[in-house]
């Protein structure tokens, strides 16, 4: 195969992979997916896992249908990376995209619960242990060795079950060796020089030599030291000379004698030459054992090659699992049920915001309450469904708990702890306890209601799942598509804008394939009459297309009538805090149109202002919103306080 044939590798790019790695080198880089290989050859390490996504996943990337579902994706991917083990399993995370078969999803599922249950139930210490191992294999650039090394100290921490199998089918004596054999060349790799301590004869022809050497630097002193202790005549300082070598190094007197030159002219010359001549008897005598040893050590090495291979091939994949059942752990993720056939759905219980909610520590601290976010406040989970889902009253009932208090799916509020005060929307009539089967829905309500949030949460769910990982909810249906439109709120008339966000969005409905549409506001982008109809006309084209969608929007009452596939749900703002902090209940009600309240604000509003002025200009606002209904939010808050 040629590498221009790969996803963006050009002329240049190929030249310099060749010049740095040689063609096939090269191509088993990409084919495995080795970014620290093309980052080392010189490519930035953005580029290179660009690259290796389209290599090892060119058609599951392509479900990311606008830069806001890729912008998710790769946000999904760092979350994870935060709990990777090494650095190659890192780089190996950055390159996963969605997946095209279901077979292939349930798989990576499989392999990476069975990470997590196995490590869930290691005691702390052998966790640590584990850790330990990886670090101690990232530090040295995962190697042979460090392979090696890594798999006889997961045999010691005793961990054999789940993504460990592989590893504890090794056998310890063979690895022990190899690590032994491995351990002994400076490169960890078995082609480099013996380190010291490889031989025991190696190591006294070395020191003997590094004496010689020393000697010879300073053969001037030797002569004076010599002169010093008493000698005069030529025997006498041969004789000297002799002891003084075979004290000092540890050659042999046949050496020595062999060495002595029987024609120098005076002492200089006589210790020079010998000196010298001990030098290359030494230096001749170090590459021949070198030689040996290290020929005898290699065939160790060869013999273990298999178990060397198999250890390196787990410590890799075992590291890849692990750092993924981490990232599972810290999060509470559980298994997606995938919805095929005809049927089409995305269904969420309790599910939560990863962008929001702090993870738990490897202790596998229980997230399902919803956690809590970066600022401290308490996340509330979601309950949410589109299309043929298996929702009970059970589960409905399970995502109304809560409701009336200070938490949210995805946007803290605040410092308020008290019950919410103003208008009780808790018991609309209107209101159904379990979402229909619709497989469109238009969400509205107040603003910081969440609605982004939920938008965002269910991309999350779907793209994890889609990628053959856990998703953040106590129980999630996914039905796989072939283009994710996610479309964030974007806040501009810009006709170009517009063109552009088209462009994106309605390609995919248009195509074959199965879509999911969320779009966020999609009247933010041109003005509010023409926005109405806009959006209508998607409703109605994703109703059309039988594809799956929510839209944000804060212009239901214009886009009446909907087609009867598409139902309106709502998100509510509650009332104030005691401390005048807006509450709302972030769970949708299904079948209703939301409310913002804008009351709620105003009397915040109005109850904040310490200039006499502006007071009276926020009265004036509530006298247009329903004066009687700020008075009472107003009176109700004081009243709770």
């Amino acid at each position: 195969m040629r590498l221009e044939e790969y996803w963006g590798v050009g002329p240049k790019t190929r030249e310099t992979l060749v010049s740095e790695l040689g063609r096939d080198r090269a191509i088993r880089a990409i084919e495995s997916g080795d970014v620290r290989e093309l980052a080392t050859a010189g490519l930035a390490r953005g580029r290179a896992t660009r690259i290796l996504r389209r290599a090892t996943g060119g058609d599951g990337i392509d479900m990311l249908a606008t830069s806001d579902a890729r912008a998710a994706y790769k946000d999904l991917l760092d979350l994870a990376v935060e709990h990777a083990v090494t650095q190659r399993a890192a780089d190996r995370i950055r390159v996963l995209t969605p997946l095209t078969s279901r077979e292939e999803m349930e798989s990576r599922l499989d392999d990476v619960l069975a990470a997590r249950d196995a490590w869930a139930a290691l005691e702390k210490a052998d966790r640590e242990a584990v850790l330990e191992a990886y670090e101690r294999y990232d530090e040295r650039d995962e190697s042979e060795r460090a392979a090696v090394e890594t798999a006889l100290a997961l045999l010691e921490a005793g961990v054999d079950s789940g993504p460990f199998e592989t590893v504890a089918e090794l056998e310890r004596d063979t690895l022990a060796t190899a690590a032994d054999a491995l351990s002994a060349f400076a490169d960890d790799g078995g082609q480099g020089r013996l380190v010291r301590g490889a031989d025991d004869e190696l190591d006294r022809l070395r020191d003997a030599l590094g004496t010689v050497e020393d000697m010879d630097a300073n053969a001037l002193e030797l002569i004076e030291e010599l002169r010093d202790d008493g000698v005069r005549d030529v025997g006498q300082f041969r004789e000297a000379f002799e002891d003084h070598l075979l004290s000092e190094t540890a050659v042999t007197v046949d050496q020595v004698r062999e060495a002595m030159p029987t024609d120098a002219t005076d002492a200089t010359d006589f210790v020079g030459s010998t000196l010298r001549t001990l030098r290359g008897d030494l230096t001749a005598a170090i590459d021949e054992r070198e030689e040996q040893v290290a020929g005898e050590l290699r065939a160790e090495l060869e013999g273990a090659r298999a178990a060397i291979n198999q250890a390196v091939a787990a410590v890799d994949d075992i590291a890849l699992h692990l750092s993924l059942a981490r990232f599972a752990l810290a999060y509470d993720c559980t298994r997606p049920t995938f919805v095929e056939g005809e049927s089409a759905a995305v269904s969420v219980v309790e599910a939560r915001n990863l962008t929001l909610a702090s993870p738990a520590t490897d202790s596998g601290v229980d997230q399902r309450d919803g956690g809590r976010s970066e600022s401290g406040d308490q996340v509330q989970p979601i309950t949410y469904a589109l299309g043929a889902h298996g929702l009970t009253e059970a589960d409905a009932i399970s995502g109304r708990d809560g409701i009336g208090t200070d938490v949210g799916t995805g946007i803290s509020v605040g410092s308020g702890t008290g019950a919410g005060t103003g208008t009780d929307t808790n018991d609309d009539a209107s209101a159904n306890a379990v979402p229909g089967r619709e497989r469109v829905s238009v969400l509205t309500g107040a603003n910081s209601g969440g609605k982004t949030t939920l938008l965002e949460t269910l991309c999350q769910v779907v793209l994890l799942a889609s990628m053959g990982l856990p998703v953040p909810a106590e129980r999630a249906e996914v039905t796989p598509v072939d283009s994710l439109v996610f479309h964030r709120r974007h806040a501009s008339f810009n006709a170009g804008v517009l063109e552009s966000t088209l462009r994106s969005v309605v390609p995919p409905l248009s195509s074959d394939g199965r879509t999911l549409m969320l779009v966020d506001e999609f009247e933010a982008i041109t003005e509010p009459g023409s926005a109405a109809d806009l959006l209508h006309g998607l409703v109605t084209l994703t109703v059309d297309r039988d594809a799956l969608g929510v839209f944000v929007t804060h212009l239901a009452d214009d886009l009446e009538p909907l087609p009867p596939e598409a139902r309106v749900d709502g998100i509510f703002a509650e009332g104030l805090s005691p401390e005048l902090e807006l509450l709302v209940d972030y769970q949708p009600r299904f079948d209703t149109v939301g409310r913002s309240t804008p009351e709620f604000i105003v009397s915040r509003l109005v109850a904040n202002a310490d200039d006499r002025a502006e007071r009276s200009g926020f009265e004036t606002l509530g006298e247009a919103v329903g004066n009687d209904v700020v008075q009472r939010t107003l009176a109700d808050a004081r009243w709770s306080g």
